[in-house]
């Protein structure tokens, strides 16, 4: 752990000699966490996104809240666009694939929820996925009739004005069939207050999706500008709409927790990595880095938490060949602490591959704490790992694909080619320098701070609504 990691001193700065060497003795800890501006003030404050208040929003999504239906980065996503616009007072509707036997409609902390395909679900129990091309043509042809006769149509005929968005390939035709059917029912002339968009988030399903015909419906969305050139190749406009954090990952992490992990790698360059066991991830570009960082006698510890997918196999044998040292880590107390605890013996180790889910509260700790956060994904539609841990002023490193939010040497570290000494490179620079490295923190916590989904909704959404008083 590098020695001068912890977070800088009040104005004004001290030099390099005068920063504190032992992170637990740093008083100062956390001061300078300051959330977004619609975070803060009286508990009654709404923050403004510019949407006029009588709309109504409607959220089509095969991934939601339930267990089941909880996947990875689209539920984030989701819940937090869907967080921004109730916390506005908003009324939102979600419509997912729901876990069988939980209520059809139910409605949470102000949202909506509607759980759909539940019966066909049943014969699926693997998650939202499993069996998704029975799900896609009952999503379908059953969703839209009651989302427009049973809440957006009476809307409308209200005066009320509407948005429908809809994220990926599996949601494209209901959000044709939605269309169809307003044109088509005692509704029709309320057409021109409803907007719809598409958002792609990946490119997974394009040769499944209409775009000509949903271009001519939908604002068609994504999340990067490397995911518009991408569908770009592919004869489709998009709009960027990206992603954005959610209220709480601006919170600063547990202090007794980071500085009793700060203390657990002392003397390692501790580098934290989580993603999917995905060949897209880049994984076994981070093994190289590992093992050519322990070469160079550097002491390396990677901590390691991948997923369920079966490239997890050949990375574990990656690290194995490359004679790192692996121990595997299931801490089972939950939340920070046993976080804590799982970690707690790093000597004799290269690698600790976590087996256990690594909730919230804990990720904000562990990306605190760590030298860096390595987020270089091969093939990134956005990167949101890296823009999480710069908002807990984690260093995030990161590959050169889809993370906008990046400015490369100033708010992280950006790898742009495969050879693992790159990464050296970069950081022993930043190690070697604790102002450069507080300057980094302080940037990438600046940087996060304006990905606070209402300032993307604000910024992004709002004005290609085009909902005005006169409609």
């Amino acid at each position: 752990m590098s020695p001068h990691a912890t977070d800088p001193p009040p104005e004004p700065q001290r030099s390099s000699a005068e920063t504190p060497r032992n992170p637990g003795a740093n008083t100062t800890l956390f001061r300078d966490f300051v959330p977004p501006a619609e975070l803060t003030g009286a508990p009654h404050a709404r923050p403004r996104l510019g949407i006029p208040r009588d709309t109504q929003f409607h959220l089509l999504s095969f991934e939601g809240p339930d267990a089941y239906s909880r996947i990875g980065g689209l539920e984030t996503r989701v819940a937090g666009l869907c967080e921004a616009l109730v916390t506005a007072g908003l009324e939102a509707h979600l419509w997912f694939v729901g876990q069988p036997g939980l209520p059809g409609y139910e409605q949470r902390d102000g949202l909506h929820l509607h759980r759909w395909c539940q019966w066909v679900s049943e014969y699926h129990p693997r998650g939202v996925y499993d069996g998704q091309h029975n799900k896609v043509p009952d999503y379908a042809g059953s969703l839209p009739p009651a989302l427009l006769h049973e809440v957006l149509g009476p809307h409308l005929a209200a005066g009320g004005r509407a948005v429908v968005m809809a994220e990926e390939w599996q949601t494209a035709d209901a959000l044709l069939h939605i269309d169809h059917l307003l044109k088509h029912s005692p509704f029709a002339t309320h057409r021109n207050r409803v907007r719809f968009f598409w958002n792609a988030n990946n490119v997974f399903g394009f040769d499944r999706v209409d775009f000509p015909r949903l271009s001519s419906i939908a604002v068609v969305t994504t999340v990067s500008r490397y995911m518009k050139q991408l569908m770009h190749a592919e004869g489709v406009e998009a709009v960027v709409l990206p992603n954005g954090l959610s209220p709480d990952a601006y919170l600063a992490p547990d202090r007794t927790a980071v500085n009793q992990l700060r203390k657990m790698f002392a003397g390692r360059i501790a580098i934290t990595k989580m993603a999917r066991w995905d060949p897209d991830k880049n994984w076994l570009g981070s093994i190289e880095i590992i093992a050519h960082m322990k070469q160079l006698g550097l002491r390396p510890l990677l901590i390691a938490r991948g997923g369920l997918e079966r490239h997890g196999l050949e990375v574990l044998g990656a690290m194995h060949r490359a004679g790192l040292r692996v121990a595997e880590r299931d801490h089972a107390q939950s939340g920070v602490r046993g976080l804590v605890q799982a970690l707690s013996d790093t000597s004799s180790v290269d690698v600790l591959h976590v087996t256990r889910h690594v909730d919230r509260d804990s990720r904000r700790a562990l990306f605190r704490a760590s030298d860096v956060v390595l987020a270089n994904s091969a093939m990134e539609p956005f990167g949101l790992v890296g823009l999480e841990a710069m908002a807990v002023g984690g260093i995030g490193c990161t590959g050169l694909t889809g993370e906008d939010y990046v400015m490369p040497g100033r708010n992280a570290l950006v790898l742009q080619t495969s050879d693992p000494s790159e990464f050296v490179k970069l950081y022993m620079p930043l190690r070697a320098d604790p102002e450069y490295e507080a300057a980094m923190r302080r940037a990438g916590r600046a940087t996060a701070r304006q990905y606070a989904w209402p300032e993307v909704i604000r910024t992004a959404l709002a004005p290609r609504l085009g909902l005005s008083r006169s409609d």
